[in-house]
């Protein structure tokens, strides 16, 4: 697999404020494709999975029993990999809450793009899940990289794209974000892969028929 960049550690690219501790791995995407079809796309393990819920759960709870509604706040794990997104009241309370994510158990890094203000609309909150919606639409039309293989968020019409990927893959996919009406910037959580790397070979579905990839998947 090629490595890229991380804080400390290996496999990482992030573009944007991050912290990553030691042994550092990115976050890996499995959207809910629908039943057997998510767990057999899904890049991570069976547990990482189960941890990257939980580390979403914990990190929101945390936050909200020490700030409450003083915290617009959005939690995305991926391969344990906490991305933080929303708005703080201060400097002060965006770091507090960057320490609050590094403490949960099992988290391996965050990328803390929490801006200090005040807490968005509910009118910007809907416009970013429709271009989040907007986004997985386009990538599953063009049907040039697996939308299985990359997680979309958006805060304030910037799109966040995370997944282990070829360098094709995501070029495929930041074309199609940057290109969707209302987004206004693409940020890139990538770790990149050759199409011959054990993760991203397609995987042999039972019966021993090998699974059926997209055009640049």
């Amino acid at each position: 697999m090629k490595q890229r960049m991380c804080a400390v550690g290996r496999g990482v690219l992030v573009l944007g404020a991050a912290v990553v501790l030691p042994g550092c791995e990115v976050a890996l995407f499995g959207a809910a494709a629908g039943g057997a079809m998510t767990a057999f796309e899904d890049r991570r393990s069976p547990g990482t999975q189960i941890d990257d819920e939980a580390i979403e759960l914990r990190i929101s709870n945390r936050v909200a029993e020490r700030f409450g509604d003083k915290v617009h706040l959005n939690v995305n794990a991926y391969n344990r990999f906490a991305l933080l997104t929303g708005e703080a009241p201060d400097e002060a309370a965006r770091q507090e809450i960057e320490k609050i994510a590094l403490a949960v158990p099992n988290v391996r890094g965050v990328s803390n793009d929490v801006q200090a203000g005040l807490p968005s609309s509910m009118a910007s909150r809907a416009g970013d899940s429709f271009t989040t919606s907007k986004v997985k639409a386009r990538l599953l039309d063009a049907a040039k990289v697996n939308p299985v293989h990359v997680k979309v968020a958006t805060e304030a019409g910037v799109v966040y794209l995370m997944g282990v990927v070829t360098e094709k893959e995501a070029d495929e996919a930041v074309q199609v974000a940057r290109t969707t009406g209302g987004v206004r910037k693409v940020v890139k959580i990538f770790e990149y892969c050759q199409p011959t790397d054990e993760v991203c070979r397609p995987r042999a579905r039972a019966g021993g028929d090998a699974a059926k990839t997209k055009p640049g998947s």
